[in-house]
C-alpha cells in the first residue's frame, strides 16, 4: 500500500491483489408426463392447532422408498389444483424431479385454498404457543408432524427451500426447528420490511411496492385457485405514470380506493415502530435446522439485504451444524432458471445458474435428507464479478483492509483525506417535478437489470455529482460491507440521499459478443452497489427528525456487501443524489410527520450540498481484499 499525502493525491489502492409470484410457486398449469408418470399427487387439507386447515399437495413417487420429503409454502398458490393436474417439474430443478423426494406445497395460512386469514410478514410469537397462539413456524411444525404421521414412503427427513416470499416461510420455519427438519435453503428471503423489499432505510421503493400490492394485496374472501389481476397502468412508461400520481396521499382516491390493506398499514406506520419491528424475523432465528444454506444474487433488486442478514445472523446464532451462504451474480431467483452467464448488459463468462444447481443446491439437500456424499460445502461460496470467478470462504466476510475512498475536488475520488480546511463542498439543485430517472429503460416497474445498468444516463445530470479514480495500475477488489460516510446539508428540511458504487470501464473496453457484439462496452459505467436512506432517519428509525436548513450533517449510510474486483485500467467512481424515480417515491424537501400523508403542494426545490473539507469529510469504506 502506498502513502499519500495533500501533496501527492493519487488513489492508495493502486494495489495488486414483483416479489415473483407464478415463476417461482410451480411451473405453469400444464400437464407434464414425465411427473405424472413418476408421482402420485394427493391433496390434503392439514389441520393446525388452532383448528385452521391449509391446503397441501403431496407428490409420491411410484418407486420404492424410502424418500426424504422436500417442502415449499407459498402465499403464490400451489397450482395446478386437482390430484390429475401435475407441473413440469418438481423440487427446486428438474435434477430434483428424476431423483427420488417426496414433494410437499403447501399454500400459506389465509392464501389461495388454505383456510385461515393471511398477514403479511406474519410476527413471529416467541412464547404463548403450547396453547392455539400460531406463526409461520407453529405452521411448519404441525405440518411436518402430520406429514410424517400420514404420508407412507419417508426416511424421516424434511428439507425445505423457497424463493422471495416463500423464501421468507422457510427462513421462518426453520425457528425452533421440528426434529425432522435437517435441511432448509431460504433463498432470497425477506428478513426486516423496512430494510428489504419495499424499504430501504425508510425510502419507500415506490414503483415495486405499489405494483406487487396492486394486485397481491387485493382481499381474499374465500378460498380460491385464482389469482388477482395486475394491475394496468395505462401506460408503458412507469416514469410518467408515477409522476402524475403526484404525492402518496393520491393512491386510495386515484387507484386503491382502500381496499388494500397493506398499503394502508405502511401509511398509518411511516417509522420503524413495532409493527415494523415485529416483522423483523432475525431476532429470533435460533435452534435451527442441522444445516442451512442461504442463497442469494448481487444484482437482486428485491431481496438483498434478506440473505445477507439471514445468514450472517444465523452463523451468530448456530448450535454447530452446518450455515453456508451463496451469494451469485444474479437479480432475483435466477439462479433457479436459465444459464445465468449475463444479466442487462454485463456478461459473466460461464454458466452460473446451472452450476449453482448442479455443484451447491443439488448436492446440499442429497448430503443432508439422502445421507450421500459430503460436498465438502465452504462457509461462504461467492462469485467475484468483475472477474468473474467463483470463489471459497470459510468466514463472509473475510479479512481485508478497511480503506476510504474520499469525495474530493475537480471531482476526483481519492485516497488521501481533504486538505481543505474552510468550507468545500460540491452541489446541485433537486427538484422532485423532474426527479432522476433509476434507469433509461421505459417499463412501468422495476426492472431486473437496473443494478447493472449503465450509469452515464445519470452523470449527465447536473443533479448527480460524480467522483471518480484515474485508472486503476492494479486489480482492487472490493470484499464484504462498504459505509457511505457524508456529510450533507440541504435548503429545505427533508432530503433523501443514494450513494451508488460504479465500475467505469476503459474507453477501449471491446464488446461482449455473446451479448451484443455491436455495442462496445467502452467508458460503461457499470453499477455495483447502491443505496438509499430517507433522511429523517439518520439518527434513528423510531424517532425521524427534520433537518435544519443549510446546516452541515451527518449521514451514515450501510450499503450492502460486495465482491468485486476493479480490474486494471478501470476507474472507480461514486454518485451522490437525492431523487431516484420511480424507485424510490419523491421526498417532498419539506418535513411532514407521515409522507403518506404529504400533499401536492408539499414538494419544492432544494439546493444539496455534499461538503468535502478536513473537518467535513464524505467518503465511502470500503474493505479491500488481501490476495
Amino acid at each position: 500500500m502506498k502513502i499519500f499525502n495533500c501533496k501527492n493525491r493519487a488513489l492508495s489502492l493502486l494495489l495488486a491483489g414483483t416479489m415473483l409470484l407464478g415463476v417461482f410457486s410451480l411451473q405453469p398449469d400444464v400437464l407434464g408426463r414425465s411427473v405424472s408418470d413418476d408421482y402420485r399427487k394427493s391433496e390434503y387439507r392439514i389441520p393446525m392447532r388452532d383448528g385452521v386447515e391449509l391446503f397441501t399437495a403431496v407428490y409420491l413417487p411410484k418407486k420404492e422408498g424410502p424418500f426424504p420429503i422436500l417442502m415449499k409454502r407459498t402465499p403464490y398458490s400451489v397450482r395446478p389444483y386437482g390430484e390429475d393436474r401435475f407441473p413440469t417439474i418438481l423440487g427446486p430443478s428438474s435434477l430434483f424431479t428424476d431423483d427420488g423426494y417426496i414433494f410437499v406445497y403447501q399454500d400459506v395460512r389465509g392464501s389461495y385454498m388454505s383456510g385461515g386469514d393471511f398477514v403479511n410478514m406474519r410476527p413471529h410469537r416467541s412464547s404463548g404457543k403450547e396453547g392455539s397462539v400460531v406463526d409461520e413456524s407453529t405452521d411448519t411444525w404441525d405440518t411436518i408432524e402430520w406429514l410424517l404421521a400420514n404420508i407412507s414412503g419417508h426416511n424421516g427427513k424434511v428439507g425445505m427451500w423457497g424463493i422471495s416470499y416463500p423464501g421468507f416461510y422457510a427462513a421462518a420455519g426453520m425457528i425452533n426447528a421440528h426434529p425432522a427438519l435437517r435441511a432448509v435453503s431460504p433463498q432470497a428471503p425477506i428478513a426486516d420490511w423496512f430494510f428489504d423489499d419495499f424499504h430501504h432505510h425508510g425510502a419507500f421503493f415506490l414503483a415495486h411496492g405499489f405494483n406487487f400490492l396492486a394486485s397481491f394485496g387485493k382481499p381474499r374472501p374465500e378460498p380460491t385457485t385464482q389469482r388477482a389481476p395486475s394491475f394496468d397502468h395505462g401506460t408503458p412508461d412507469g416514469y410518467e405514470f408515477f409522476l402524475r400520481l403526484g404525492s402518496l396521499s393520491n393512491v386510495n382516491d386515484l387507484y386503491f380506493q382502500g381496499e388494500i390493506a397493506f398499503w394502508n398499514k405502511m401509511a398509518e406506520h411511516p417509522d420503524y415502530d413495532e409493527f415494523w419491528e415485529s416483522r423483523n424475523i432475525l431476532p429470533h432465528l435460533r435452534n435451527l435446522p442441522e444445516a442451512v444454506l442461504t442463497v442469494g444474487g448481487w444484482f437482486d433488486a428485491e431481496d438483498l439485504y434478506g440473505p445477507l442478514n439471514i445468514y450472517k445472523t444465523a452463523e451468530r446464532n448456530k448450535d454447530g451444524g452446518y450455515n453456508g451462504l451463496v451469494m451469485g451474480p444474479w437479480s432475483h431467483g435466477q439462479w433457479a432458471r436459465g444459464n445465468g452467464d449475463r444479466l442487462g448488459n454485463i456478461y459473466f463468462d460461464s454458466d452460473t445458474s446451472e452450476f449453482y444447481r448442479e455443484q451447491i443446491e443439488f448436492p446440499f439437500f442429497s448430503h443432508y435428507l439422502k445421507g450421500m456424499q459430503n460436498p465438502g460445502l465452504p462457509e461462504a461460496w461467492m462469485f467475484e464479478t468483475g472477474s468473474n470467478a467463483w470463489r471459497r470462504f470459510d468466514q463472509w466476510p473475510p479479512t481485508g483492509e478497511r480503506v476510504s475512498l474520499y469525495l474530493a475536488g475537480e471531482s476526483s475520488l481519492e485516497s488521501a483525506p481533504p486538505c481543505e480546511e474552510g468550507p468545500a463542498w460540491e452541489e446541485y439543485i433537486s427538484d422532485p417535478a423532474k426527479p432522476v430517472p433509476f434507469t433509461e429503460k421505459i417499463d412501468t416497474g422495476m426492472t431486473t437489470e437496473y443494478m447493472t445498468d449503465d450509469q452515464r444516463f445519470a452523470s449527465r445530470r447536473p443533479d448527480v455529482l460524480s467522483f471518480s479514480t484515474e485508472p486503476l495500475e492494479h486489480d482492487v477488489t472490493l470484499a464484504g460491507p462498504i459505509m457511505a460516510d457524508l456529510w450533507v446539508s440541504t435548503s429545505g428540511t427533508a432530503s433523501d440521499w443514494v450513494v451508488k458504487l460504479i465500475d467505469v470501464f476503459p474507453d477501449d473496453a471491446p464488446a461482449w459478443p455473446e451479448i451484443d457484439e455491436s455495442r462496445r462496452m467502452g467508458g460503461y459505467q457499470m453499477m455495483v452497489r447502491s443505496e438509499v436512506i430517507r433522511g429523517r432517519f439518520r439518527n434513528s428509525y423510531k424517532n425521524p427528525e427534520p433537518f435544519e436548513p443549510g446546516v452541515p450533517t451527518r449521514i451514515r449510510l450501510p450499503l450492502q456487501d460486495v465482491l468485486h474486483t476493479f480490474k486494471a485500467g478501470h476507474r472507480i467512481m461514486v454518485q451522490v443524489q437525492s431523487t431516484w424515480f420511480p424507485l424510490v417515491d419523491r421526498n417532498p424537501g419539506k418535513y411532514v410527520d407521515n409522507i403518506f400523508e404529504a400533499g401536492d403542494d408539499d414538494f419544492i426545490k432544494t439546493t444539496q450540498r455534499v461538503y468535502r473539507s478536513r473537518s467535513m469529510p464524505s467518503r465511502l469504506e470500503v474493505n479491500v481484499l488481501e490476495r
